[in-house]
C-alpha cells in the first residue's frame, strides 16, 4: 500500500510517499481502509524530532493519529460485525508510548476496536475524522469549564480546530466570547462562528484590547489552546475568582503561569492532565459531538485538505500558522 513516511527527523521535506506492507491486525485491532487522515500540530513536532522521550518513535515511520474510513479486516477478539462499517478512530499508534510504525497517513491503518466510533448517516467521513481528537477534547474542556450564561470567556488559538468548536460551545452556553488568534482570516472565522469580540495576538497591545472588549472587567474564564508566552499573557485578563484552563501548546509549550499570584486572586488553574482524567468516557463524548453536528448545533471547520502525496505541504501550512480549523489528508 501507499503510505507517507517520515524518512528521518527534520523539516516537511522528509515526508515521502513509499510502498509499505499492508498492516496486519493483532488481537483487539482492526484495519481501516482510510478515506481521510487528520493532520495535527503534534504531527509536525514529532516529525521535527521533538518528544522522543514520550513517544517511542524511530524513523522511518508513518505519522498520523486519527483516520476515518471503512473497516476491512478484524483481528482476534474483535466483533466481526465491524466489517464494512464507516468509522472514525484514533490510530493504534496514537498516544504516548505508541511506537508502532504505521499511523494514519496511509491507504490502510491499524486501530484498536475499543476506540472505533461508528459514523452515522448524514455525517461525512471528513467531518468525522476532524472531530476525532478535537470534538471529544472540546467537550471535555467545555464540561470542566462549567460556563454559565453571562460569563466572559477568552479563547486563544481560536482559529484552530479545537478553538472553533469551543467558540460555538461557549456561545451556545450564553457566554460573552472574546476570540484571540493570529491574522485577519482567523479573526473573521471566529466572528462568523459567534465570537462577540476578536483580538489579534500578533499585535503588541492585544491584552489591553481583550480587557477593553469586556469593558475593563476582565474575563471569568480563559480557555487556552495557544500555550507558551501567549497563554501566560492571556492569564492577565482574568478577573478575580476566575478559571484558567490550559490544554494546548500551539505556541510551542504549555503556558508558564505564576500560580501563586493567580491563587492569591482565587483564580483556579487546570492543566491538560486535569482536563483529561481516566474517568472520562471518551467514546461517549465523541458520539455526543457527532450528534451536535448532525443536529446543526455545531459546524465542523475543515480549512484545508491535501492529497496523500502533499503531506509535506500540509505540514508546512500548519507550521506557517496559516491553517484554519482542521487540516486533513484525503485519499
Amino acid at each position: 500500500m501507499r503510505a507517507v513516511q517520515a524518512t528521518e527527523f527534520g523539516g516537511p521535506e522528509v515526508l515521502a510517499v513509499r510502498e509499505v506492507p499492508d498492516p496486519t491486525p493483532g488481537s483487539g485491532q482492526v484495519v481501516v481502509q482510510v478515506a481521510a487522515a487528520d493532520v495535527m500540530f503534534l504531527d509536525t513536532r514529532l516529525r521535527a524530532g521533538w518528544g522522543t522521550e514520550y513517544f517511542e518513535i524511530e524513523t522511518p515511520y508513518v505519522p498520523g493519529g486519527a483516520v476515518s474510513g471503512v473497516v476491512v479486516e478484524v483481528g482476534a477478539d474483535v466483533d466481526p460485525s465491524w466489517l464494512g462499517k464507516r468509522v472514525a478512530t484514533s490510530t493504534a499508534a496514537s498516544g504516548i508510548g505508541g511506537g508502532q510504525p504505521i499511523g494514519g497517513y496511509a491507504e490502510k491503518a491499524l486501530a484498536k476496536a475499543e476506540t472505533l466510533i461508528e459514523v452515522p448517516e448524514g455525517l461525512s467521513l471528513t467531518q468525522a475524522v476532524a472531530l476525532t481528537h478535537d470534538g471529544k477534547t472540546a467537550l471535555a474542556v467545555f464540561d470542566r469549564a462549567a460556563i454559565k450564561a453571562g460569563e466572559r470567556v477568552l479563547i486563544t488559538a481560536a482559529g484552530g480546530g479545537l478553538g472553533t468548536l469551543l467558540i460555538q460551545l461557549a456561545r451556545a452556553a450564553g457566554a460573552y466570547v472574546v476570540a484571540a488568534a493570529r491574522g485577519r482570516a482567523k479573526l473573521e472565522l471566529a466572528e462568523r462562528l459567534g465570537a462577540h469580540a476578536v483580538v489579534d495576538y500578533s499585535e503588541p497591545d492585544w491584552i489591553a484590547k481583550a480587557r477593553a472588549a469586556t469593558g475593563g472587567a476582565g474575563v471569568n474564564i480563559v480557555l487556552d489552546g495557544a500555550g507558551g508566552e501567549l497563554g501566560a499573557a492571556a492569564a492577565a485578563t482574568i478577573a478575580d475568582y476566575g478559571r484558567f484552563l490550559g490544554y494546548g501548546a500551539a505556541a510551542g509549550d504549555f503556558a508558564g503561569l505564576d500560580r501563586d499570584a493567580l491563587a492569591a486572586r482565587d483564580v483556579a488553574v487546570l492543566g491538560l492532565f486535569d482536563l483529561t482524567g481516566a474517568d472520562i468516557d471518551w467514546n461517549a463524548l465523541s458520539r455526543r459531538i457527532q450528534a451536535a453536528v448532525l443536529a446543526g448545533e455545531i459546524e465542523v471547520v475543515i480549512g484545508q485538505t491535501f492529497d496523500l502525496e502533499d503531506a509535506d505541504s500540509a505540514h508546512a501550512t500548519i507550521e506557517s500558522r496559516k491553517s484554519l480549523g482542521r487540516t486533513l489528508l484525503t485519499l
